[in-house]
C-alpha cells in the first residue's frame, strides 16, 4: 500500500466498497442488488487505472465480505490506499478495537491500514486510546473518526495531542440533502484534517437513475430511507442537476459529487461497475461555479428534506 497521506486536495475522491459485499449489512440488504465478483474486478481494476487509487471500506460492510473482496483485488500492489473502520459497540470492551483491527488487515492482506476509522464515537476515547500503540508503531499511518460532532473531534484532538499524535481524518454524512456540516469541514480545514463525506449520492437517490415511478428495489434499507414521497420533494434538484451536467457534458450523478469538492470535503463514491468509474473520471475535469453551487444549494434547501440515517447522532 502507499501512504498518501490524508491532506489530500479538495478534488481528490475516495472509491467506497459498502455496496459491494454479500450477506448481512450487505448490498442485498443494503442497496436491493447483488453483484459478482468478476464485474467487481472489472470495476476495480478500470478505476485504478484512471487513478482512483484511494479505497475505503469496513469490517461491518457485508460483515467483512467486503473487505475480502478488496484484499483479493489489491493483492501484492503497492500503490493502493486502503481505508478500513472499526464498529464499536454501545458498551466499551477492552481489546475490542484491536481484535477488529487484526481482522480486518488479515482480510485485507496487509500489515498496515493507510487510514484507520472508529465508525461511531460509542467509548470514543476509550477507544482512542486503545488505538494509540497501533498509531504509535505504524500499523495504523493515519487514525480517523466518523459519525462525529464539533465536540467529539475536539476531545479526540485532545486526547491524541497528550500522546503527541494527530487526528488525521473526520468523515460524516454531507450532501445537498444533509448541509449542515460546513462548521465541521471548516474547522477541519483550520487543523489540518482531511474531512470526508459519505452518502454524497445518498445511496443512489441523487444520481439520477430513480424516480417516484422507478423507485428503489422494494426489499432494501434505502427504500425505507428514501420513500417515493421524497422523489417527489427532489424533482427539481434533480432537474436543475440535469441542467448544470448537460451544460458541462457530464452525467447527472457527478453534479452531487462535484458540489461537496466545491464545499470542501473529499467524496467517499460507491462504484460498482467500470462505467462509474469513468463518469467519475470525466466529471473531476469539472469545475463547478460560484453561482451554479448557489443554485443547487438552493433547489436542495428548498425540498425541506434533512436526511437521516438510522445509525447516526441527531
Amino acid at each position: 500500500m502507499k501512504n498518501n497521506g490524508t491532506n489530500t486536495p479538495c478534488r481528490d475522491v475516495m472509491i467506497g466498497t459498502w455496496a459491494w459485499g454479500a450477506g448481512y449489512n450487505g448490498s442485498k440488504m443494503i442497496f436491493g442488488k447483488g453483484y459478482d465478483e468478476a464485474g467487481l474486478k472489472n470495476t476495480f481494476d478500470k478505476a485504478a487505472a484512471l487513478g482512483f487509487l484511494k479505497w475505503d471500506t469496513a469490517a461491518v460492510y457485508g460483515m467483512g465480505s467486503c473487505e475480502k473482496l478488496l484484499g483479493r483485488f489489491i493483492h501484492n500492489r503497492e500503490d493502493i490506499f486502503i481505508s478500513t473502520k472499526f464498529f464499536p459497540n454501545m458498551i466499551f470492551k477492552s481489546g475490542a478495537l484491536l481484535k477488529s483491527f487484526a481482522e480486518s488487515t488479515g482480510r485485507l492482506g496487509i500489515k498496515y491500514a493507510d487510514l484507520f476509522w472508529i465508525h461511531k464515537p460509542n467509548n470514543l476515547l476509550k477507544n482512542l486510546n486503545e488505538a494509540v500503540p497501533l498509531i504509535k508503531d505504524g500499523r495504523i499511518r493515519s487514525i480517523g473518526i466518523s459519525n462525529v460532532s464539533l465536540s467529539d473531534i475536539k476531545n479526540a484532538e485532545e486526547l491524541l495531542d497528550k500522546h503527541k499524535l494527530k487526528l488525521g481524518a473526520v468523515q460524516n454524512h454531507f450532501s445537498l440533502l444533509r448541509n449542515d456540516q460546513q462548521p465541521i469541514i471548516d474547522y477541519c480545514k483550520q487543523r489540518g484534517i482531511t474531512y470526508y463525506a459519505y452518502m454524497v449520492l445518498e445511496q443512489g437517490a441523487l444520481a439520477g437513475r430513480y424516480s417516484a415511478e422507478n423507485h428503489f428495489p422494494t426489499f432494501s434499507m434505502r427504500n425505507l430511507s428514501f420513500p417515493k414521497s421524497k422523489f417527489k420533494k427532489i424533482e427539481g434538484l434533480l432537474d436543475t442537476m440535469k441542467e448544470i451536467a448537460d451544460k458541462h457534458g457530464i452525467d447527472r450523478s457527478q453534479i452531487p459529487i462535484l458540489w461537496a469538492t466545491a464545499k470542501g470535503a473529499v467524496p467517499i463514491v460507491g462504484i460498482t461497475k467500470p462505467s462509474y468509474a469513468e463518469k467519475l473520471a470525466d466529471a473531476l475535469k469539472v469545475t463547478l461555479s460560484g453561482e451554479e453551487i448557489d443554485r443547487l444549494t438552493e433547489e436542495a434547501r428548498k425540498t425541506g428534506i434533512r436526511q437521516q440515517s438510522s445509525w447516526e447522532p441527531q
